[in-house]
């Protein structure tokens, strides 16, 4: 029985939830928390994710190669996996647990200091848990299958997060909420960590020099169109996600204990959808299914505009938790297949470098959610919960529906210039 557990998709999923639930409830709430609860303006938030992008610019593709050059008993990846669960806890505590009375510039400072160390220690475990999945399942069949279950562990991980996080944060505060999520996280990452059994074959291979691991990587084309086109439609996963809260006060006029309803909505109908995509994958292929997911997802969100109280927004939150589940569930397909092309080409297994790469080209996206957030905060006179303006409505309708059906757009047409190959 124990041995059916080794390296089976499920025990895998258990890496996803365990960090997603920590994940979700930093971006899903740290722009409500510090942008309308403590009153951090928004022009302040986004310098912050600036600066935090140039960092993880750096630290993210050094991460993935030092990962690939890891030679232990234990493995390359599970090293860097233990070592940072601890790490994840205190930081992700310290993102809700501001001290009381800090404002303005302290403020600012408390919350750039704790957004680098929570994402920094973030990236070590994203990218050496994302490094694995090529690594142990070979073949589009079984990729889908783990694909699958993976992304129904992640939604059932952001329903957690989703519905639990209002309601701690409102019955125990932020800080305290942050110390069971931290839990629940620890608990459940060590379960996975437990059942990895990484393969020797990458341990006898002589590892790339850092310039020409590099350089294999930035010259492959299908990688930067794929990994582009993704990071647009990143971008609207975070602004769904995200806006919810203020979309929820702003425009459809409901209570912050109705919340959670609202983004249980989105996420509890992808969890049976992601079957109808593993179905869709394997019928279509990896690009094929990667870019009607695309598609749907953009028409998606048009719902989200015409909504103007709960039940309205409940059911454009169906709407669009189809449209996510194809995203979620297509692009480990694709791009387990690119590395699989570059492991032919050059007789190296690169998955750190690679997954670290494409990880920081779309967690960029952060940036244009940030970006998206104050420009349309400007126009309509949005500052902070304490300067909401004079029509706060309309910027939360443009952010959680126009603005994500333009970035959508621009995904697919992106995808378009990826060309399938025999196989895909």
């Amino acid at each position: 029985m124990l041995k059916r557990l080794v390296n089976s998709p499920v025990m895998f999923a258990l890496g996803m939830f365990a960090m997603m639930v920590p994940a979700h409830a930093f971006s899903s709430f740290y722009s409500y928390y510090y942008v309308e609860k403590l009153g951090l303006g928004i022009g302040l938030a986004t310098l912050a994710r600036t600066i935090y992008l140039i960092w993880d610019a750096v630290n993210n593709p050094l991460l993935g190669y030092f990962s690939d050059r890891t030679r232990t008993r234990w493995g390359r990846r599970k090293p860097w996996i233990y070592s940072s669960i601890p790490l994840l806890m205190a930081t992700f505590v310290m993102v809700f647990a501001v001290p009381d009375g800090l404002g303005g510039t302290s403020l600012f400072i408390w919350f750039l200091v704790a957004l680098l160390l929570f994402e920094g220690v973030s990236t070590v475990l994203w990218v050496n848990y994302g490094a694995l999945f090529p690594e142990l399942f070979r073949g589009d069949r079984i990729r889908a299958k783990a694909s699958a279950i993976q992304q129904a562990f992640q939604i059932a991980a952001i329903l957690v997060a989703s519905v639990l996080t209002p309601i701690l944060f409102a019955a125990i505060g932020f800080g305290k909420m942050a110390v069971v999520f931290a839990c629940v996280f620890a608990v459940f990452m060590l379960l996975f960590a437990a059942s990895v059994k990484e393969s020797d074959e990458a341990l006898r291979e002589t590892p790339l020099k850092f310039k020409e691991a590099f350089r294999e990587t930035l010259k492959n084309r299908q990688f930067w169109i794929f990994n582009i086109a993704n990071s647009f439609a990143q971008t609207v996963n975070g602004l769904l996600g995200s806006m919810i809260p203020f979309y929820a006060k702003y425009v459809l006029h409901i209570p912050e204990s109705q919340v959670s309803l609202l983004l249980a909505s989105i996420f509890v109908s992808v969890i049976p959808l992601v079957a109808v995509w593993y179905w869709i994958v394997r019928k279509l292929g990896g690009i094929s299914g990667w870019r009607l997911a695309l598609a749907v997802y953009g028409l998606s969100v048009i719902p989200l505009w015409f909504a103007t109280d709960l039940g309205s927004g409940i059911a454009a939150g169906i709407s669009a938790g189809f449209g996510l589940a194809g995203f979620l569930v297509t692009p480990l397909v694709l791009g387990s297949q690119i590395i699989d092309r570059d492991f032919a080409e050059t007789g190296r297994r690169r998955e750190g470098v690679y997954t670290a790469v494409g990880a920081f080209i779309t967690r960029s996206s952060g940036l244009i959610s940030a970006l998206a957030f104050w420009i349309v905060g400007m126009i309509f006179g949005y500052v902070s919960g304490d300067d909401p303006g004079s029509n706060p409505e309309s910027t939360f309708r443009y952010l959680i529906s126009v603005i994500p059906f333009c970035l959508l757009a621009v995904s697919f047409l992106i995808s378009l210039l990826l060309k399938n190959k025999p196989n895909d």
